[in-house]
């Protein structure tokens, strides 16, 4: 199956991007690395009658420390994020999560605000997102707001954009003394959709957890920021008090059923995880005891 007839129009810069969003209304898409959107187009799960082209514009590219925050251009692809030293440096976490974006033809070609503004539940980079507590930049008619990541995935596709409002950057801040970071999914096969991942940032100090950010992916209609993670900041954690907080994840959670998985093997592959994220941050090898391999 190919597209529907559709209209093209090339930006030339954000406002006259904005321009072209504005006078074309909710007939318009963004298309910005396609990688998401041309699939779903052949599909004919969405027809736009017109596509507004971002991919060209030089000022949405490009990662830079600036302050306390890495501020990361909304056209910067997956490729950039992986061979970036600043994103190395200040967000590793980022860079190990691209690592299981796709291949490398996806990789080449799609954009971090793509992905984003996509917000397929199962993708990883909003999990990061929320795991950062990162802020989504955005620009309208009406000037520029800053939204926070947990605020701005609202479910299946759908994001807190306005209408004729564009994505042009994303701020994460800067990793700070005693941060460190975990990353993992379950796939079928690297690059299969996730079925379970989970994208972690804590702080650790004296062995404990002054501060810990879970952001599930795969098991909702958005990536989820678990409150289970209250449970284990600032506490001696032993095996009783890692499986209460497992319990907690498993009833906040509300995965969905399909052919990769039922949302009781959901619930299980997340508490494996939660268990191994923090075993593997505290670095306390027998907090592993009985997790599947």
């Amino acid at each position: 199956m190919k597209a529907a007839a559709f209209a093209y129009a090339r930006a030339t810069s954000v406002v006259n991007a904005l321009e072209l969003l504005a006078a074309h209304g909710d007939r318009a898409k963004v298309l910005s690395g396609g990688q998401s959107l041309m699939p779903a187009m052949n599909l004919r799960l969405v027809s736009p009658d017109v596509l507004v082209d971002i991919g060209g514009l030089a000022e949405l590219r490009g990662v830079a420390a600036k302050g306390v925050v890495l501020v990361i251009g909304a056209l910067t692809r997956h490729v950039d994020l992986l061979g970036s030293r600043e994103v190395a440096l200040h967000a590793p976490l980022l860079r190990d999560a691209v690592a299981h974006v796709a291949h490398p033809a996806i990789r080449n070609r799609g954009t971090i605000g793509g992905s984003l503004a996509h917000a397929d539940p199962a993708s990883e980079l909003p999990a990061c997102m929320v795991a950062l507590d990162a802020t989504i930049v955005a620009r309208g008619p009406l000037g520029e707001r800053r939204i926070s990541a947990t605020a701005f995935f609202k479910g299946i596709y759908e994001t807190a954009l306005s209408p004729g409002e564009l994505l042009v950057a994303v701020e994460v801040p800067v990793a700070s003394p005693g941060s460190t970071f975990f990353f993992q999914e379950y796939a079928r096969r690297h690059g299969d959709y996730a079925i379970v991942g989970l994208a972690a940032h804590a702080v650790v100090e004296a062995g404990q957890f002054a501060d810990l950010r879970l952001g599930f992916f795969a098991v909702s209609d958005r990536p989820v920021l678990a409150s289970a993670a209250g449970k284990l900041i600032n506490a001696s954690i032993t095996p009783t008090l890692l499986r209460e907080a497992e319990t907690t994840l498993a009833g906040e959670l509300d995965p969905q059923e399909d052919q990769q998985a039922t949302a009781a093997m959901r619930r299980y592959l997340a508490t494996v995880l939660l268990r191994r994220c923090v075993a593997t941050l505290l670095a306390r090898d027998e907090l592993q005891a009985g997790v599947a391999k």
